[in-house]
């Protein structure tokens, strides 16, 4: 059975979020189950004049990898892939998960020996991203892996993700416009202000960001979309933080994670399961202890945690703070191999100050943007 909202989807992502002009080089990844959309995209980016090259993966290969792998091959980054983030002018990425936990067994070491293989990778992505050469963006096919994580039937989940991508279904597009230009006006209101204070349920973080960019997520590099965020002063982060939604990396859930901050670094960490996985992945590399992004979530349609982060860090009354690699283009200079969005719940009692005026109240703007 065809699904309209297929169709409707790949529109956006072609034509809105990374905007295909003829001539541009286009690859499209993804995994085989998400096959409807790909091939809607194929078919859109075609129709835009770009240049498509399809990379689809099969269920189960990265599990394959980590299973047979030596250390070297683990270590080996194919000249094809290092090729179209060097060279290609727009990446659409689309997760199609059999199943979001067949990492789980998967020795942490292995998985930072693989990550930190593909800095230079990452490195050159941030950068030609931050420089307007790579437009990218990355959304997800809804399978019944993703559908279980949510604790929802497949078709309540498809619902679900329609309805946070595709709020307006007879003009996406225009409904993604709107919301940036409402968004905007938080971004330009943001300008200039040099702390942010965040209290919580056991939160209490002050926040650098004197000389850094808001940026205004409206689309463009995620679908759904719905965040406002910055890259802190790496030095600046105090306090200590609660994540009350679950933090997932690398297919781990790692649940009720605690940090604690000193001059921006996390020196202490605790989490309620998998914190040997956490203090791991925290001990990857020099940046890894260091917060890289500070968001604020916005999307009115996302109202829950799903355990997919592209949804989660976007839900509507949440902050959310990335551990490691900055995005550039805010002004960030940490880098690491890990980027670890961890998303906390501010609806119940949670305060945002910026420069001392009241910005955020349970989980609402307290000013009228």
């Amino acid at each position: 059975m065809h699904d309209p909202r297929v169709e409707k989807l790949a529109e956006v992502l072609v034509n809105y979020s990374v905007a295909v002009r003829p001539g541009d080089k286009v690859v499209i990844e993804g995994e085989s189950l998400a096959e409807p959309l790909m091939k809607a995209l194929f078919v859109k980016v075609l129709q835009a004049g770009g240049h498509p090259l399809m990379r689809v993966s099969l269920p189960g290969i990265e599990d394959l990898l980590f299973k047979y792998a030596s250390d070297d091959q683990l270590q080996h980054v194919p000249e094809p892939l290092k090729l179209t983030i060097e060279k290609y002018d727009v990446r659409i990425s689309v997760g199609g998960a059999d199943n979001t936990r067949s990492m789980s067994n998967v020795d942490p070491a292995r998985m930072v020996l693989h990550e930190r293989a593909h800095s230079d990778i990452m490195k050159t992505f941030l950068r030609r991203a931050a420089a307007g050469e790579l437009r990218w963006v990355y959304a997800i096919f809804p399978t019944n892996a993703y559908a279980q994580d949510a604790e929802m039937s497949l078709s309540d989940y498809e619902d679900f993700v329609y309805g946070a991508c595709l709020p307006d279904m007879s003009d996406p597009v225009g409904y993604w416009r709107r919301f940036s230009e409402r968004q905007q006006k938080v971004v330009e209101w943001l300008k200039g202000k040099k702390w942010l204070h965040v209290v919580g349920p056991e939160t209490d973080l002050h926040v650098g960001v004197t000389g850094r960019k808001f940026i205004n997520c409206d689309g463009h590099e995620n679908m759904p979309d719905g965040e406002v965020f910055t890259g802190p002063v790496e030095d600046s982060v105090e306090g200590h933080v609660y994540f009350s939604y679950p933090a997932i990396y690398g297919g781990r859930e790692v649940i009720g994670v605690r940090l604690w901050f000193e001059k921006g670094r996390v020196v202490k960490a605790t989490a309620e399961k998998n914190q040997d996985f956490l203090l791991k992945t925290l001990d990857t590399d020099e940046g890894s202890r260091l917060v890289g992004e500070f968001a604020i979530g916005t999307n009115e349609g996302i109202d829950r945690a799903t355990r997919e982060i592209l949804f989660d860090e976007k839900i509507n009354g949440s902050f959310h703070m990335a551990l490691g690699a900055g995005y550039p283009e805010t002004g960030s200079k940490n880098e690491s191999a890990v980027h670890w969005d961890m998303v906390s719940d501010l609806r119940q009692g949670g305060r945002i100050w910026a420069d001392d005026q009241l910005l955020y109240k349970d989980g609402k703007f307290a000013i009228d943007f």
